[in-house]
């Protein structure tokens, strides 16, 4: 996996309720979806259905979200993430208040503290985790260690949390992330946002309807490829 130096920002996401029509060489109908803006410079692109990455010239971030995505009207979900810092940039530690998740109603929810995550029984989504997963093993070429994100540990687990991670270039750190959704989880448009020290990387991910993900399906060739063409790889300059 190689990528370009950024030098404007870009737009990234995957909304499928804007659809237009393109008239394709053959004359056929190719399926467009918009493409909405997060904000900030950065590069995004779908590995699979449910994997998302977005990454600029300082942080990297995949994000897998099948589980998430069955989970409307909960009020936790469970979100798969892997971070790493760009080659040639320091190490940095990541802390819980540098992870934030954006609403469809443009609203914001930190991440919960490990207490807050123990005070709830959350066995049935973790259980369901074991099988309803993608994987996140996406990182740049530099990073050929592996870490743990580890934020959040239940009581049964025999593991720690922390709050914080160092994010090295040479590493690829991988874990779970839990959020707490007023009013239940909805359909829509949300953003991960993950604060480096510099930047921020707005990870885009939807919550769809039984309409929209037969649509995806449907159509998941050509909607990567229309993405892959907006955000073109490269290599760095």
């Amino acid at each position: 996996m190689t990528y370009r130096r950024l030098l404007t920002p870009l737009v990234i996401g995957l909304a499928f309720g804007t659809l237009v029509g393109a008239q394709g060489s053959q004359g056929t109908q190719k399926p467009q979806v918009a493409i909405p803006k997060p904000g900030v410079p950065q590069i995004m692109t779908l590995e699979d259905r449910f994997v998302r990455i977005a990454y600029n010239n300082e942080g990297y971030v995949s994000l897998g979200y099948r589980l998430a995505n069955g989970l409307v009207g909960k009020d936790w979900i469970l979100i798969e993430i892997g971070a790493t810092v760009r080659d040639r940039q320091p190490n940095f530690k990541l802390k819980r208040s540098d992870i934030t998740l954006s609403l469809p109603d443009n609203s914001t929810v930190p991440l919960p503290t490990n207490p807050e995550y123990r005070e709830v029984d959350l066995r049935a989504i973790e259980q369901q985790s074991t099988v309803i997963n993608d994987s996140i093993n996406y990182f740049p070429p530099s990073a050929r260690g592996t870490c743990r994100i580890g934020f959040f540990a239940g009581q049964e687990s025999g593991m720690l949390a922390y709050e914080e991670v160092e994010l090295s270039s040479i590493r690829g750190c991988v874990g779970r992330l839990y959020f707490k959704i007023p009013g239940g989880l909805k359909h829509g448009q949300y953003f991960l946002n993950v604060k480096f020290p510099k930047s921020v990387v707005r990870v885009p991910f939807r919550i769809m309807t039984a309409e929209e993900e037969k649509f995806m399906e449907k159509n998941w060739k050509d909607i990567k490829k229309q993405v892959d063409e907006a955000f073109k790889k490269g290599k760095d300059d």
